[in-house]
């Protein structure tokens, strides 16, 4: 019988393998300073373009005033026990209520967590003879959520309505031989791409399949629509969607997220969500501060105004200058490239180093062998001064990827690494 750790010692991982070059610079990065456009990075002044922060509430005085307020009032710990028990209060109450408003749903109910939300949502949706149809580009929470369903699952080709189409044949099917339900699942944004899923198309679906619809609009949700209330408003289609989740990790620069929906849906899970029915409140500090946050998603239109003005910025001098940034329509801006992962190392240690720029890079096996993505996330902290000087340093590192520099200077990792 083999020792459980064996696996371990002798296979990292994809990612793990190169977490002797790589952690504490490309991995595991400490950026210092307050949360903003420039911050620090190991010492040094870097435009930063990966922080989740989109409407630049992180450090917006009110913001700050609003969290420092609820902290002396109730502490960290208030409300104590799960929600159920002992952890219920008429603000966590309020937040819900708003927050339903918001999106143009009966009722939400709040979640300790984005991610740990979203695998509880679509364990609590299922049972064992109901089939999952989702996108094969989900995020992660999504694919974890779907990995605790005892039941059939499907993938569909990403954005792909046909090929829905044909899952949703294949799971009609199945579905009236178990005597379940079908869930769909697609998010509102693919954080990757920054692609809106195709929600109108999927909903059109409705009237040919019988299928209830869950969105996960992380990305959306605050950055999109008329109000900011996310993808669904942009595409006209709220109503459609059966159960609306977001974050409050992104527009909202804070923790805990949300699920709405019609109210006898909401009254579910709310008994049935394990994740929250085991699990300590939302502490009262981060209710009231989501209270705020609220308030100045619906009060200050020009906080989204401005945020779109540096991404139009940002994206138009991309293409403008002949970079591929993919079919994004939202906020998310990608930049792909091709090299190796020792090429990538090398030039973003460039970027960072002598252009003072700090992008997130991510590589196989996130996305296919070969590909570079730069993942920028702008936000309504940035300025055009930013943008240009992002938009010079970005064509000088293409320069030196295509005239091989960066394949020279990772020659050494790449033996060393065996690849």
């Amino acid at each position: 019988m083999k020792d459980l750790f064996d696996k371990i010692y002798k296979d990292k991982g994809p990612l793990g393998k190169w977490a002797t070059h790589a952690e504490g610079y490309f991995v595991f990065p400490k950026l210092e300073g307050q949360i903003s456009n420039r911050m620090k990075f190991q010492g040094k002044d870097v435009i930063t373009w990966s922080i989740n922060d989109y409407l630049g509430l992180a450090n917006d005085p009110e913001i700050r005033e609003a969290d420092a307020q609820a902290a002396k009032l109730y502490g960290s710990a208030y409300p104590m026990g799960a929600r159920m028990m002992s952890g219920h209060t008429s603000l966590h109450e309020q937040l819900q209520n708003e927050l339903a408003a918001f999106v143009s749903k009966e009722a939400a109910y709040l979640l300790n967590f984005g991610y740990q939300g979203m695998v509880s949502t679509i364990d609590a949706l299922v049972t064992k003879n109901d089939i999952i149809v989702y996108d094969v580009d989900s995020h992660a929470c999504i694919i974890d959520g779907v990995r605790l369903h005892m039941g059939k699952r499907f993938t569909y080709k990403h954005n792909d309505v046909q090929s829905l189409e044909k899952n949703l044949e294949r799971a009609t099917k199945l579905a009236d031989q178990t005597g379940g339900g079908i869930l769909v699942i697609s998010e509102g944004v693919f954080g990757m791409r920054g692609e809106q899923g195709r929600l109108k198309e999927i909903i059109e679906l409705k009237k040919k399949f019988n299928f209830r619809f869950l969105v996960d609009d992380a990305h959306g949700f605050g950055t999109l629509g008329k109000t900011g209330a996310g993808a669904g408003e942009e595409q006209g289609i709220q109503d459609g969607i059966d159960v609306y989740f977001a974050t409050f990790a992104k527009s909202m620069a804070s923790t805990g997220a949300f699920i709405a929906a019609d109210k006898e849906i909401i009254d579910y899970l709310k008994y049935n969500l394990r994740s929250q029915m085991f699990a300590k409140s939302l502490q009262m500090q981060l209710v009231v501060g989501a209270l705020k946050r609220l308030d100045m998603l619906r009060t200050r239109p020009e906080m989204k105004a401005n945020l779109w003005k540096i991404v139009d910025a940002l994206q138009s001098g991309l293409k403008d200058r002949g970079f591929d940034i993919g079919t994004t329509q939202s906020c998310v801006t990608p930049v792909y490239l091709k090299g190796s992962i020792p090429e990538a190392m090398a030039l973003v240690k460039d970027l960072r180093e002598n252009y003072g720029i700090f992008c997130s890079i991510v590589v196989y096996p996130v996305i296919p062998k070969g590909l570079i993505l730069l993942r920028m996330i702008p936000t309504a902290t940035h300025t055009l001064e930013d943008v240009e000087i992002t938009l010079n340093a970005f064509s000088a590192i293409r320069d030196r990827l295509h005239n091989g520099t960066y394949k020279r200077l990772s020659a050494a990792v790449s033996a060393q690494m065996g690849e």
